[in-house]
């Protein structure tokens, strides 16, 4: 069981002689008409194989984690293809959320197959999504392959790559291109609907590309994989009132797929999930809730860094010469009332940091067994004082959220990481956080709208989606219901309406990891 080069997977299979020239036949053609392509480049067909266009569902009843859009559509590169089970890589961009239904098109050969989202990563911008081989036929699976991942070494300032990706109609594009910065810092703003946004995140910007609308990979000449070319969303506000949503493209590096991808494939440190039949135990990841940002050494200066900081930090990172700062704490974080806006870190474990992956680094050598705890020792500057605090990392899992309940046409979950990151929870309970309401919902007729907590149901306390759940089982059809909540601005607020379980029954949206599927379940409906 392994990445499959030569597509021998199905060698043993019986056939007809007619069917299998049949299949050479259709093979031949199609392999003509694509990756020989006269004007292909070498890094162009050397990778065509694997590259796969995803085309992206979000029902309506499945709009969590404030999913700006229902249809989605994304060039993914496949990183594993094995007998049993196949890997392929997109932006989070493409697939926001768990609860999709995703429609794979391979490039190398015309075939449509459906693929599960198997891991959502908490922080980097990419989620890995599984396939089913054997619903291929033998001749799609020959010509399908695995792309080689070049994590090492880091792309530098004015390194050659090829921009390679995929029109709408599956016709494999390139440009050769040069990188103009290989570590720039993002910096995108929470959008008015908290949502997934990319943060600690170093990105690669290139001199040309194919527009904002275009995602891939860039390789070498070769065609492995030195980085996915992914799509990032951002929301351009205009004013108080109006905004407007926005894509743009940057490269991600490849060092943090390549770590998770081994984890999947050896058996990672977390719960099991079943992937094409397999229970497959599925990594953990070890993160600082803390979004972190980098400042100018020139600028740290005037903000008390001292010059044998200085001179430290330079050495460690010549070529950013930058200090990351605090913006701020993930509330409920074991980082929250330790780190305050503004800190400079300065070192973790006494060893100098100056960009985001020395802080993945230091998470992961916790998980390494060379530490004894779960905490990191930082040393950070505040207000002109050097402080040494130990700080607590948080465990994720690649899942997202999987559990939703529709209750009166609100939809209600857990509060995901974007709205974690704002800093505020109420005090009351935080675990009913309403992400939508639908229209025409007694939510809507009585103004239960989106973007607050519900902290109790006629005076019982509502701390997370059982005690809500519990709550709303007692309540009957028109009967008046007393909510209070709280809003994202931490303001309070009570109102009542009148259930309806007629035509807005309570019921439940989760994720089962047995058999790796979502199901509906009735709450409470009209007798």
């Amino acid at each position: 069981d392994g990445i499959a080069a030569n597509g021998s997977l199905y060698g043993s299979e019986f056939k007809s002689d007619d069917a299998m020239e049949t299949d050479t036949t259709v093979l031949r053609d199609f392999e003509g008409a694509t990756a020989l392509s006269a004007n292909a480049s070498l890094a162009e067909r050397a990778i065509e194989p694997a590259l796969v266009m995803f085309e992206v569902h979000v029902p309506p009843s499945c709009s969590l984690d404030g999913v700006h859009s229902q249809h989605f559509f994304g060039t993914g590169i496949i990183i594993y293809h094995s007998s049993n089970m196949g890997l392929a890589v997109v932006d989070k961009n493409t697939v926001a959320i768990s609860a999709s239904d995703v429609m794979l098109s391979f490039a190398a050969f015309p075939v449509e197959i459906p693929g599960e989202v198997v891991f959502l990563h908490p922080v980097h911008n990419y989620a890995l999504i599984a396939y089913n081989p054997s619903a291929m036929d033998p001749a799609s699976a020959s010509v399908i392959r695995a792309a080689e991942l070049l994590p090492e070494p880091a792309l530098q300032r004015g390194d050659s790559v090829y921009l390679v990706g995929l029109s709408r109609n599956l016709q494999a594009t390139s440009r050769k291109s040069i990188v103009t910065n290989p570590c720039a810092a993002l910096n995108i703003g929470s959008a008015d609907s908290p949502r997934y946004r990319a943060t600690n995140m170093e990105v690669i910007e290139l001199d040309t590309d194919f527009g904002s609308s275009f995602s891939g990979a860039l390789t070498d000449e070769q065609g492995r994989i030195r980085a996915i070319w992914g799509s990032f969303s951002t929301q351009v506000k205009y004013s108080s009132t109006s905004s407007e949503d926005h894509q743009f493209v940057r490269g991600i590096p490849v060092y943090a797929i390549s770590q998770v991808l081994e984890k999947i494939i050896t058996g990672g440190n977390g719960p099991a999930l079943l992937i094409n039949g397999v229970k497959r135990p599925m990594p953990l990841v070890r993160i600082l809730e803390v979004e972190l940002y980098p400042t100018l050494l020139s600028k740290a200066r005037s903000f008390g860094l001292s010059d044998e900081w200085i001179q430290v930090l330079v050495k460690k990172g010549p070529v950013r010469r930058q200090v990351l700062r605090v913006k701020g704490c993930l509330a409920g974080s074991k980082a929250e009332n330790l780190l305050e806006q503004g800190d400079m870190v300065l070192a973790v474990n006494k060893m100098p940091v100056t960009c985001f992956n020395d802080i993945e680094a230091a998470c992961q050598t916790l998980d390494k067994g060379s530490y004894s705890d779960e905490n990191l020792n930082l040393t950070i500057l505040r207000q002109g004082q050097e402080l040494e605090l130990v700080v607590g990392t948080d465990k994720r899992d690649g899942n997202g959220t999987t559990r939703v309940i529709n209750w009166c046409g609100c939809v209600v979950q857990d509060p995901h990481p974007a709205v974690r990151a704002l800093g505020f929870l109420p005090e009351e309970g935080h675990g009913v956080y309403v992400t939508r309401w639908c229209h025409g919902s007694p939510a809507h007729r009585y103004g239960l709208y989106a973007l607050q907590w519900i902290v109790e149901v006629n005076g019982k306390k509502t701390p997370d989606l059982n005690a809500f759940a519990d709550a709303t089982k007692e309540l009957e059809h028109g009967q008046f219901v007393r909510i209070r909540t709280v809003h994202l601005n931490g303001k309070p607020r009570v109102l009542t309406l009148k259930q309806d379980l007629h035509y807005w029954p309570t019921w439940e949206l989760r994720f089962d990891p047995e058999t790796a599927l979502w199901r509906r379940n009735i709450l409470k409906a009209l007798q």
